[in-house]
């Protein structure tokens, strides 16, 4: 694969049909707007380039992801979101299951319009699946005490419950240079834990959202062409998931950084971006 190769993404626009944006590290990070990212948008506005905001967020809803940025002064309508939520709010396997869900409100809403029946956290609990969607929303290490050790009575009593990971991201830029853990750390947790206990009949996260090509598939269809450029900051998820789609991808400087090395673990990104300008 070629050694990608450094750019500036106004001058990459005329090359593609829209653009595919990550939002935490890329638009926004925990503390706020990101520099370039309001210029970045009126560009796109003032070139009519068809863009999406692609997100492994499951804890926000689109409509209040829109609220978050309207907020921050980026003005970005719930139709230009994709969160990996909405993988979980029509995965047939959660259809009458019940879940635990680690998360947010909008979390267990996207569960419950799976046809889910929510059951919440208690000592004791019986459930058919868990859904761990992000690191806020429930108290953090009683919770993963809780779920895991439902799990593990789910799978002592012969029914080993499905588990699902909408945003397998391991960690998030809070601001600052600080980093957060999140729901794809949560799962590793778990998982280390079952396999520890199980062995290699330790049942597994199924992952919804990036590096799978789920969302960038509903992303092509939304816009009418696989012809786009994903923009995002972790060459894990976004890279990752925008080549396995056949996509081109563009790195931000953030939580990840290039080096040759990453080749063989999450393949070369098409652009490295010093910024957004």
């Amino acid at each position: 694969m070629p050694a990608p190769v450094p750019a500036r993404l106004p001058d990459l626009l005329p090359r593609y049909d829209g653009v595919l944006l990550d939002a935490y590290g890329v638009l926004v990070d925990a503390a706020g707007a990101l520099p370039g990212a309001a210029a970045l948008l009126a560009t796109l506005e003032a070139r009519a380039v068809p863009f999406l905001v692609v997100t492994n967020d499951a804890s926000r809803s689109p409509a209040t992801c829109a609220a978050r940025f309207a907020s921050l002064g980026l003005a970005i309508g719930a139709e230009r979101i994709l969160t990996s939520g909405e993988l979980l709010a029509d995965h047939p396997g959660l259809r009458s299951a019940r879940t635990v869900v680690l998360g947010t409100d909008d979390s267990r809403a996207y569960v419950r319009a799976a046809g889910a029946t929510l059951v919440e956290l208690s000592p004791g609990v019986a459930l058919d699946a868990l859904a761990v969607c992000d690191d806020a929303g429930f108290p953090f290490l009683e919770g993963c005490e809780l779920a895991l050790s439902a799990v593990v009575r789910a799978v002592d009593a012969g029914r080993p419950p499905r588990l699902l990971l909408p945003n397998p991201d391991l960690v998030y830029p809070k601001g600052g240079g600080e980093l957060g853990l999140t729901a794809g750390a949560i799962a590793h947790l778990i998982e280390a834990v079952l396999v520890r206990r199980f062995g290699a009949a330790a049942p597994r996260f199924e992952h919804l959202g990036k590096p799978t090509r789920h969302l960038f598939d509903r992303a092509c269809a939304r816009l009418g062409t696989r012809a786009l450029l994903m923009v995002g900051d972790q060459l894990e998820t976004d890279v990752a998931g925008a080549r396995a789609a056949g996509l081109d991808a563009a790195l931000v400087d953030g939580v990840s950084r290039w080096s040759p090395t990453h080749a063989a673990d999450a393949g070369a990104p098409t652009y490295l971006l010093a910024g957004l300008d």
